[in-house]
Order: C-alpha cells, then sequence, then structure tokens
C-alpha cells in the first residue's frame, strides 16, 4: 500500500513573532549539509523496504522554497519510488519565491504550492510581523499558476490583532480573487516562549472568535471553497490528500528534526536538533506509540472532516455500533452534529467545541 512522505525544512529567513515550528536561520552551507541527511536517511527506509512507494510528498517547515535547489535534488533521489498520480507539495513564503525556483520545481515534479499568505489586509501583515505585503502575496500566487501551477493553497490567520469584520471580508475577497484552489483558514494560537506571548496583544474573546470563524466558514462556501476539515476548505477535488492522510489515520514517513511519522505501525518523533540530525547516520528517532490506531484515535481523527466517521468501519474494526455512539449523542447539544444512517459529523458550531465534543464521541 502506498504511504505519505513528510519532510520538514527547518529554514526560514527570519521568525514569525507567533510561529512555534522548529527553524533556524537559513545559510546555504547547512542547507546543503541538511539536504545530504535526508538523502541519507530515506536511502536507508527505502533499504529496508524495496516495494515502499509514496502517493503523497509534503516539504513542511520553515520555508521549503529557501531549499528549492535542495528539494529538487531530493526530487531525483525518490522519483523512483513515488507513484505516477503522488501529489507533491511545497510550501512557500512569498517574498522568498521567484519564477526560477516555480519552474525548476515544477520540472521536478512538484504539483502543489502552499502559500502562507496570512491576510490581504496589509495592517494585519505587519502586526503579524509578515515580510510581504499584500500585492507581493498575489503576484507570488500568480507566478505560481502561470508556471503551470493549477493545485494552489493559501493561508488565512483568523483572530489577528486589529482583524475586524471588514478587514476579515476584505481578506476573503482577495483570497478567493486569486487562483487558489484550497484554502487553509487557522485560528491564531498564541504559543509559549514566542515574541507574541510576551506582548499585550488585544484579541477577540470567545464570541469574537466563534463569529470570526462561522463567518470565514459562510463566506468561503459561498465562493465556493468547500469546508471539508475544521480548517479547510477547497474547491471540488482539491482537498489536502496529503492531510487527508493524516486526519483518516494512514500511515506516513516523516524525515528531519520535529518530524512525526505514523509508520509501520508505530508512530515516532525526531527531536527538535538540526545538528543531530545531520551528523546522526540514522535519524534520531522516538517511539511515541507502540500501539496506533484504535477506536479513540481513529474516530478523533475522522471528526475533524465533514465527511465524519461511518459507523459500519467503526463496528468492523473496532466493534463500536452505532447505538453506541448515538447513546452519547444524547449529551451533545443537536446543532453541534449531524447524522443520517451511515455517518455522523460535525457542524461548523461544533466544530468551534470540537475537542469538547470528540471527547464525548470517543468516550466509548
Amino acid at each position: 500500500m502506498n504511504k505519505g512522505l513528510y519532510i520538514h525544512i527547518p529554514f526560514c529567513l527570519s521568525k514569525c513573532p507567533y510561529c512555534d515550528f522548529y527553524s533556524v536561520a537559513f545559510d546555504s552551507d547547512t542547507a546543503n549539509r541538511y539536504k545530504d541527511a535526508v538523502i541519507r536517511n530515506l536511502r536507508c527506509y527505502l533499504s529496508q523496504d524495496e516495494n515502499l512507494r509514496f502517493d503523497t510528498v509534503y516539504f513542511g517547515g520553515g520555508t521549503p522554497i529557501l531549499l528549492w535547489r535542495e528539494i529538487c535534488d531530493i526530487m531525483d533521489e525518490i522519483q523512483p519510488y513515488i507513484a505516477s498520480d503522488a501529489e507533491i507539495t511545497v510550501e512557500a513564503n512569498p517574498c522568498c519565491t521567484d519564477e526560477n525556483a516555480l519552474c525548476s520545481l515544477k520540472t521536478h515534479n512538484v504539483n502543489r504550492i502552499s502559500f502562507g499568505l496570512q491576510s490581504g489586509n496589509d495592517n494585519e501583515l505587519k502586526a503579524l510581523g509578515r515580510k510581504h505585503n499584500s500585492k507581493v502575496g498575489a503576484d507570488a500566487v500568480k507566478m505560481a499558476y502561470k508556471a503551470g501551477f493549477y493545485n494552489i493553497s493559501g493561508d488565512i490567520m483568523l483572530g489577528i490583532p486589529l482583524q475586524t469584520s471588514d478587514s476579515l471580508i476584505e481578506t476573503i475577497s482577495y483570497m478567493t480573487s486569486l487562483p487558489l484552489s484550497h484554502i487553509s483558514a487557522y485560528m491564531l494560537k498564541i504559543e509559549p516562549d514566542t515574541p507574541f506571548s510576551k506582548r499585550h496583544l488585544i484579541l477577540p474573546d470567545e464570541d469574537g472568535y466563534a463569529n470570526i470563524y462561522l463567518e470565514t466558514v459562510e463566506r468561503l462556501s459561498d465562493k465556493g471553497f468547500r469546508q471539508y476539515e475544521i480548517s479547510n476548505f477547497a474547491k471540488t477535488g482539491a482537498e489536502s490528500r496529503h492531510n487527508l492522510r493524516y486526519w483518516r489515520c494512514e500511515e506516513y514517513l516523516g524525515i528531519g528534526p520535529a518530524a512525526h511519522s505514523y509508520f509501520n505501525g508505530e508512530r515516532f518523533a525526531v527531536g527538535r536538533d538540526l545538528r543531530a540530525f545531520i551528523e546522526s547516520e540514522v535519524q534520531p528517532a522516538i517511539i511515541t506509540e507502540r500501539e496506533c490506531g484504535d477506536y479513540e484515535e481513529w474516530a478523533m481523527l475522522k471528526l475533524r472532516l465533514s465527511e465524519g466517521l461511518d459507523f459500519d468501519t467503526a463496528e468492523k474494526r473496532f466493534g463500536v455500533t452505532k447505538d453506541d455512539i448515538l447513546k452519547k449523542c444524547r449529551l451533545i447539544p443537536d446543532d453541534l452534529y449531524k447524522t443520517d444512517d451511515k455517518t455522523i459529523s460535525l457542524t461548523p458550531k461544533g466544530f468551534l467545541v470540537s475537542n469538547a465534543v470528540i471527547g464525548i464521541l470517543t468516550d466509548i
């Protein structure tokens, strides 16, 4: 069975004040050594299973497009192990994107670009510490489309300091005017030990977040972007196949510091240490879970999706019946979920309190 491949690219030109993803300052020598370590690790895993094939590949970060040359080398290495119809994504920062990088990635079979746009309002972009403005963001998306990328994603940040209903509408109009097929809309979360955690930011209250989220869902739907996961929206057929793999509890291999894997029945993680990764013959991974994919985990992930979980699979795989699940629904307000003969799923209001609702539905 085909699996997914995630490669973490832990380099950025500078760190955004809200970000707690693992990344370091870019320099070309370290980037080249990092590429060699990625290829060394890939060869190790591939040598253990000559039948291993990947039908989704995702270069995340960090700012992966900074290493477009190295990504092209990695793609050359793994090309024999990639399925013919694979989805291959590279994340990109608009201010680090140019035509040469895009055209080179395209010729190396990358077919999806994901841009960190975050907002269409320049004041909000400044508040987030982004290095690009709305024009640079739009130009980058259009450049990618011109280079032959017709599967392009853009991120929206919700709950930004100074964000208003009008600026949210401005951002959604901006995003939907671009040749995007996919939009991810994430709530700003203040992570510990980030610069934002040390500032006195004026952020929406709980009701404000709810209004922003529900308005985003409604307006994106009106523009043809169907919600298929708590934070993800797509035009028909443009759902992220790689991310769907996570939510459907399917296996993937992660390479690089801070990368996680669900591979050969185990979950494991690599430490946030670039030097250790580069210097180790095989990435130093720690097993986090040996018995994976039980009902609680499967249901929790499936309920993040608009498709929800299906009763038939729950019973066949885990012995959890439709009646078992529907009994739990008595504890949940009717407007937070919907059900039919085959499935149960959360509504947009249910997604707002998904942790609580999923906790009830998985406590079986």
